[in-house]
C-alpha cells in the first residue's frame, strides 16, 4: 500500500494490536492507535494530517462519534472508516452522520477486522482524492464583475445531460445545464459562480440565455427529424417573477417549439415555502402544457405534501438513494416504492445518479424505466450532444422521443 497515515481508534486491546499489527505490514508510515476519542483527539493534534481513521463506535470515555464530531472541525482527516458490531439501521444513520459533518465515509470492515477488505477501501480513497476537482479559491471566486462580463460576451454554455431507459438505454429527453467558458479558468460548473449570480440577482439573465440556446438547438434538432425534451432548471427567485409565464410562451412560439417538449425542474427545497406567485406560475407552467419535474425528491422535507398539491408531472429521485442502494436496503425499498408512486398517480419517474452497470440492473429489477448518470452520459456541450443524438437515432432507426 502507498505511503499513508492510519490512525486505530478501538477500545478492546486484543483487536487494536491485531489491526496496528496487520497495517504496519502493508504501511511505510507507523500506524497511529488509540483506546477511546480523547487519545485519538490527541494524536491527530499531534499530526498534520491523518488520511484514514478506522474507528470503533462504542467505547468508554469519549466514544467514537464524539470523536468523529470533534474531528471534522480540525480538518485533519481525511477518510473514514467502520470497525464496529453496531446494529445496521444505527450504523446507516452513522453513515449519514459522517457524511454531514463533511467527512468521506469509505466504508465499514465490521468486527474482526480483516485486511483483505482494507485494501480495496484505500484504492477507494486515492480514487475519491484523485477525482475532488480543484475549486477556485475565495481569492480565485469570480467577481460580480466578472460574471457580468461572461455574461456580455455570451461565455455561459448550455450543456446536455440525457435522460435514457434503463433498459435500451433510449434517449427520452435531456437536461440542459450551465456551464462558464472562462477565458482563464476552462469551463466551470456552477459551484464556481452560482453564489455569486444569486447574491447579485444574476440568475434570470443566465436562464434567458441558456432556454434561448436550447430552444435553438431544438430548432436544429427537429430540422433533422429528431425531436428532443429538454428539461430545464428553474430557481426559486425566478418562480416568483411575474413575467416568467409572459416570456416563456413568446420564445417557444417563435422557437416554433411545442410546450410539450419542455419541461421545467424545481428542487424540492426550493418549494418548501414558495410564495403565492410561485404557485399560480406552477399552475401557469402547466395550462400552457409545459412540463414540471419536482427535483431531488426525497432529499427536502415536505416531498408529498408538495406532490399531493402542485401539478408536478414528473419526479427525479434524489441521486442518493441509487448511491445507497446496494449497501442500504431501505433505500432500495424507497426506490420501489417511489416507482409505485409514480404508477399511481399517473406521472414519470427519473431516477438520477446511475453510475454502474450493478446500479442498472437492480433498479430494472425494482421497476425502474428512467434514469440518468454518468454510465449513460455526461454533461456535454451542444456539438457533442448532438452527436449523441444523431448515434441514437441510427441505433434505433427512429426519429423522436417521448418522455
Amino acid at each position: 500500500m502507498q505511503d499513508l497515515t492510519v490512525l486505530v481508534l478501538e477500545d478492546e486491546p486484543f483487536q487494536r494490536l491485531v489491526t496496528v499489527t496487520a497495517l504496519e505490514k502493508h504501511l511505510s508510515s507507523p500506524v497511529l492507535q488509540a483506546a477511546d476519542g480523547d487519545q485519538a483527539m490527541a494524536m491527530l493534534a499531534a499530526s498534520s494530517f491523518v488520511d484514514i481513521v478506522l474507528c470503533d463506535l462504542k467505547m468508554t470515555g469519549m466514544d467514537g462519534l464524539a470523536f468523529l464530531r470533534h474531528a471534522s472541525s480540525s480538518g485533519k482527516v481525511g477518510a473514514v472508516v467502520l470497525c464496529s458490531e453496531l446494529d445496521p439501521i444505527l450504523r446507516q444513520a452513522t453513515v449519514a452522520m459522517i457524511h454531514c459533518l463533511g467527512l468521506t465515509y469509505l466504508g465499514d470492515l465490521g468486527k474482526p477486522f480483516h485486511l483483505e477488505g482494507f485494501s480495496p477501501l484505500v484504492k477507494r480513497y486515492h480514487a475519491h482524492r484523485n477525482a475532488v476537482p480543484r475549486l477556485l479559491s475565495r481569492a480565485e471566486l469570480p467577481s460580480p464583475s466578472d460574471v457580468q462580463r461572461g455574461l456580455d460576451n455570451g461565455e455561459f454554455e448550455a450543456y446536455y445531460q440525457p435522460k435514457v431507459t434503463l433498459e435500451g438505454q433510449r434517449l427520452v429527453g435531456a437536461e440542459v445545464l450551465a456551464r462558464w467558458t472562462h477565458p482563464q479558468w476552462g469551463v466551470l460548473s456552477p459551484a464556481h459562480f452560482l453564489t455569486v449570480m444569486e447574491q447579485h440577482n444574476l440568475i434570470d439573465r443566465m436562464f434567458w440565455h441558456l432556454f434561448e440556446q436550447g430552444l435553438a438547438l431544438h430548432q436544429q434538432l427537429a430540422a433533422q427529424g429528431r425531436v428532443v425534451n429538454l428539461a430545464f432548471n428553474l430557481h426559486p427567485g425566478q418562480l416568483a417573477c411575474n413575467t416568467l409565464t409572459e416570456r416563456i410562451p413568446v420564445l417557444l412560439k417563435r422557437a416554433r417549439v411545442a410546450p410539450g417538449r419542455v419541461m421545467f425542474e424545481i428542487t424540492e427545497s426550493g418549494l418548501l415555502s414558495a410564495p403565492a406567485n410561485s404557485l399560480e406560475n406552477l399552475v401557469r407552467l402547466r395550462m400552457l402544457g409545459c412540463g414540471l419535474a419536482m427535483d431531488d425528491f426525497g432529499a427536502g422535507y415536505s416531498s408529498l405534501d408538495r406532490l399531493s398539491e402542485l401539478p408536478f408531472n414528473q419526479i427525479k429521485l434524489d441521486r442518493t438513494f441509487v448511491h445507497k442502494m446496494q449497501s442500504q436496503p431501505r433505500s432500495a425499498a424507497i426506490i420501489s416504492c417511489s416507482v409505485a408512486l409514480a404508477r399511481a398517480l399517473d406521472i414519470t419517474l427519473v431516477l438520477e445518479g446511475v453510475e454502474t452497470v450493478e446500479q442498472q440492473a437492480r433498479l430494472i429489477e425494482l421497476g425502474g424505466t428512467l434514469a440518468q448518470g454518468f454510465l449513460f452520459a455526461r454533461p456535454m456541450p451542444e456539438s457533442h450532444f448532438i452527436d449523441f443524438c444523431m448515434a441514437q437515432a441510427q441505433a434505433t432507426g427512429g426519429a423522436g422521443t417521448d418522455e
